[in-house]
């Protein structure tokens, strides 16, 4: 590692430690040349995760799109706050633990539902109808019907 002051190859590490939650490490050097102190962050390089949409565009994985539409689908429902979190947690890891780099939006949107459907009920109809583009009344209460069987097996 060069030192930022005067450039030198001759540093070594004094101090090591966790930073970000474990998901960085902190390292604090010392120049053998100039003497001087600096810090330096480690962290793991990833590929970034995409999206491949409806249209076949991709995009960069974004999680705060995930939280908006949930937030979305639980508005005024009796979900907290850490539920909501924890749904998208659970999303994000499967997604992230897919070993492929490139997933279609509708496995996310499926992950999602799959993840609301066990929550709460009207969030879970909200959610598909916007999802699965319910064009009319019969779409929806289709979706219903298969709701209502799957609760009485």
């Amino acid at each position: 590692m060069k030192c930022p002051y005067c450039s030198s190859d001759n540093t070594r590490v004094i101090d090591s430690r966790p930073a970000d939650d474990n998901t960085a490490i902190r390292r604090r050097r010392n120049c053998d040349d100039c003497g001087k102190r600096f810090t330096t962050f480690e962290k793991v390089e990833t590929i970034p995760l995409m999206i491949v949409k409806k249209d076949n565009t991709r995009e960069r994985y974004d999680r705060t799109k995930i939280e908006a539409g949930v937030l979305r689908a639980c508005h005024k429902r009796p979900i907290s706050a850490e539920q909501i979190k924890t749904l998208v947690d659970e999303v994000e890891t499967e997604i992230y633990s897919s070993a492929d780099r490139e997933i279609p939006s509708s496995v996310i949107g499926e992950l999602v539902m799959d993840k609301l459907k066990d929550l709460e009920a009207v969030a879970y109809v909200r959610f598909a109808s916007v999802y699965r583009e319910f064009k009319d009344v019969n779409t929806f209460v289709n979706e219903l019907k298969k709701m209502l069987n799957n609760e009485e097996k």
